[in-house]
């Protein structure tokens, strides 16, 4: 079956890496994506910039070109940045902008209003929120009126589930990643946001998994076709995120 992994990361050394709550990634490089990715039928995905890779686009750029259009980019942009270089972005295989509530490294979360519907509204970027779900009613009135959102980690706690569930009702989007860095059940999760909207969750290895209690292994993967149908399978693991990022 093939996949689209909406989740993974690029660790280049030859581009600028900031040290993060005292946390510096390992080098992880398209070579080293593609060699552990080898056995699995990935048709395409999203490189997702980290935390500690702050505003800097020059590693983004080249690892697209390496992979190719069928991958676009997840980025970190200033909300001074200029529409000319979001165009530029666009057209090099950018495809949304990340906030990450969780590490920092991106955009303050009081720039989201503004800053989701500009990029919207210019090339039709989706924003995309690294969050504790438990911290989600904080914001809930504004991110359910922005026309395209996504959550990273299935909102990482148990606690912030009930909050998570009532966005995805009202059209959110839902990274199925990083199990290895969540606490709540897993399995109850996914079945509850697939049966509330089918089209909701977007699978991603969230390689190389960094800080995760645990990397990502092939029984991460196995889970969804233990749970679910073919059908639901395959929009889970390839279709569902094909049409977010590239419709």
């Amino acid at each position: 079956m093939g996949i689209f992994d909406a989740h993974f990361h690029i660790i280049d050394f030859n581009f600028p890496i900031i040290e993060n709550h005292g946390y510096t990634p390992p080098s992880y490089a398209v070579t080293d994506y593609q060699n552990e990715t080898a056995n699995f039928n990935v048709l395409g995905g999203a490189i997702v910039s980290g935390s500690f890779q702050g505003f800097d686009q020059a590693y983004l750029l080249k690892a697209l070109k390496q992979l190719g259009p069928a991958f676009c980019g997840v980025t970190q942009l200033p909300f001074t940045v200029t529409d000319d270089e979001i165009i530029s972005l666009h057209n090099n295989g950018v495809r949304g902008l990340r906030f990450n509530i969780k590490r920092g490294g991106s955009e303050d979360l009081s720039k989201l209003d503004y800053f989701a519907r500009r990029v919207y509204d210019l090339v039709g970027w989706h924003s995309e929120l690294y969050i504790d779900a438990k911290d989600l009613p904080e914001i809930t009135s504004t991110i359910e009126k922005l026309p395209a959102i996504s959550i990273d980690h299935l909102g990482l706690s148990e606690e912030g589930l009930p909050h998570l569930l009532k966005l995805v009702d009202r059209g959110i989007r839902v990274k199925a990643t990083g199990f290895g860095r969540i606490e709540l059940n897993i399995e109850n999760a996914l079945k509850l946001i697939y049966a509330i909207n089918p089209d909701a969750l977007m699978f991603g290895t969230d390689l190389p998994s960094t800080r995760a209690k645990r990397p990502f292994e092939y029984a991460d993967l196995e889970l969804f076709q233990r749970l679910f149908g073919e059908k639901a399978t395959d929009k889970i693991l390839y279709i569902n995120a094909l049409n977010w990022y590239f419709k």
